[in-house]
């Protein structure tokens, strides 16, 4: 594949800035994109591999034609598993096998162009700050922040581990998430931590400063709203909103 012929990162800010955008293409695959991704792997033809690229963007193709390959490759045949197995199980397989192969691509960055011990320490930290592409497929980090939510009695407005508890006016509307800027101001590291942990379901990022944000009423993600291009304005007007990944769900053959 071409995905990484583009360029070569030979820093370990470059690597990682790789890995994200690869990470990226990979979760909207998966997630926001996944009826697309499902149509793409289809059992019927040769064996097929989900590549990620820097630019963000994921692509479901034949392997490299070259031995060895350029990069590390992707797990193969992942069509073949398909309609064997609940599509959210083949979901969660896949996205195992491309945090595999994003670890792979990066550390064979790291060994092509002599990183020391001291940078692929750097490196894995720097990754190892992210969730894996398994957890935001399967919910597993939102828990993880959920479960600390419960813990903490601080009195934010916008806490999100209270936004299905308030009044049903307030169910109503999507909320906006408190900037780091507040939480510096005012919160105790623990309670910046929990709601650093907070993930759009849709990149897996955290969130930013003054980012407008909504949650999906179904599975209760949370979703930049440029991700799912949902505007503060056009959420006003929303009584319940699904995220792609819901509004696509359907029962599979």
């Amino acid at each position: 594949m071409d995905g990484g012929a583009a360029y070569n990162p030979r820093t370990v800010e470059e690597v990682f800035r790789d890995f994200k955008g690869r990470r990226a293409g990979m979760i909207k695959a998966l997630t926001t994109e996944v009826e697309e991704f499902y149509q793409q792997c289809d059992p019927e033809k040769e064996n097929l591999c989900l590549y990620g690229f820097p630019s963000e963007q994921w692509e479901v193709n034949l392997p490299a034609e070259e031995v060895p390959p350029e990069l590390p490759e992707p797990a193969l045949g992942i069509n073949f598993a398909r309609d064997g197995m609940q599509e959210k199980d083949w979901l969660s397989l896949v996205a195992v096998h491309s945090d595999a192969w994003l670890l792979a691509v990066a550390f064979y960055f790291g060994a092509r162009f002599g990183f020391d011990k001291a940078d692929r320490k750097r490196l894995f930290n720097m990754i190892n700050e992210l969730p894996t592409i398994f957890e935001v497929v399967t919910g597993t980090a939102k828990k993880q922040t959920k479960e600390k939510s419960s813990v903490s009695n601080h009195s934010s407005n916008k806490s999100k581990s209270n936004s299905k508890r308030g009044s049903e006016s307030q169910a109503k509307y999507p909320k906006e998430m408190q900037s780091k800027d507040e939480y510096e101001e005012g919160l105790e590291e623990e309670d910046a931590e929990e709601h650093g942990e907070t993930l759009c379901g849709a990149c897996g990022e955290n969130y930013a400063a003054d980012e407008f944000w909504i949650c999906c009423d179904i599975c209760e993600k949370w979703f930049h709203g440029k991700c799912v291009k949902i505007t503060p304005a056009r959420a006003e007007h929303i009584k319940q909103y699904k995220c792609p990944s819901c509004s696509n769900k359907r029962t599979r053959p």
